[in-house]
């Protein structure tokens, strides 16, 4: 028997679906395994569990081979992330910088490529309210606004906040009680 190498062209959203759709189970049918199409409770009972586990594995696999990496539902995927990102209460800004670094390189790794400047925005508005006043002196009275300036401003913040040993745990705390209750246990 002849061996025949069918090459397929992997969907990346800017494709045709339908004509990918036909070609996809073409290449399945000649690979023996289209009975994978109707779902593992479909397939024929006289197949084994390992037979029908084989056909599903090898017509998963087909597909997933055949599937581009910047398709369209990942990249919009990224940007939602991206567009709704927000620091989550209790995470350390050393963390959160570490997320939006990785969210970026995941779309850079997708050829979609953001300004430094968009970049230098989109952080900034996804700091907690906490970090207003912060927000408000870097984006306003400048000609420029950098990743980079962002980054060193929070560091020597952070820095600040340090030295001066203030936690970020609030600005106070205090006990609110009824006042008798309070003399009554003093005078017990």
């Amino acid at each position: 028997m002849v061996s025949t190498k069918f090459d397929l062209e992997k969907f990346d959203g800017k494709n045709d679906f339908g004509l990918w759709r036909l070609k996809m189970k073409a290449l399945l049918v000649h690979h023996g395994v289209v009975d994978a199409l109707v779902g593992e409770a479909r397939l024929p009972a006289t197949l084994s569990d390992k037979e029908k586990k084989d056909i599903l594995e090898k017509a998963h696999s087909a597909i997933i081979l055949s599937l581009g990496d910047r398709s369209l539902a990942n990249r919009l995927y990224l940007k939602k992330r991206l567009y709704t990102f927000h620091m989550k209460f209790g995470k350390s800004l050393e963390d959160h910088t570490d997320e939006f670094n990785k969210l970026i390189l995941d779309l850079e790794n997708i050829d979609v490529a953001l300004e430094d400047e968009d970049q230098a925005i989109i952080f900034l508005t996804s700091l907690p309210q906490s970090f207003e006043h912060f927000v408000d002196t870097l984006m306003y009275g400048r000609d420029t606004l950098s990743m980079e300036e962002v980054l060193a401003s929070l560091n020597s913040k952070e820095l600040k906040k340090r030295s001066d040993g203030k936690e970020e745990t609030g600005d106070g705390l205090y006990v609110r009680g009824i006042p008798d209750q309070r003399t009554n246990m003093k005078n017990k």
